[in-house]
């Protein structure tokens, strides 16, 4: 699996995390969601991190796109 890559955060001064994935919204967080994100970034990957939070990941349909008659070689 590739990691994530594209994803920046800013703390703002009342609290709120904003991420961005490639210069675009992704999400906001505020109050105690915006602290859990705070202490999971400081303990892991921050891509992948980020990625999760934002719904930007992996969604288990990848084998069956894999193994569609289309895209086999």
């Amino acid at each position: 699996m590739p990691t994530p890559h594209g994803f920046h955060y800013e703390a703002i001064p009342d609290g709120t995390i904003r991420i961005t994935h490639h210069g675009h919204p992704a999400t906001t967080l505020r109050g105690h969601r915006a602290d859990e994100f705070r202490a999971e970034v400081e303990a892991g990957d921050p891509q992948l991190v980020m990625a999760r939070w934002t719904g930007n990941y992996k969604r288990g349909n990848e084998r069956t796109a894999r193994n569609h008659p289309r895209n086999r070689r």
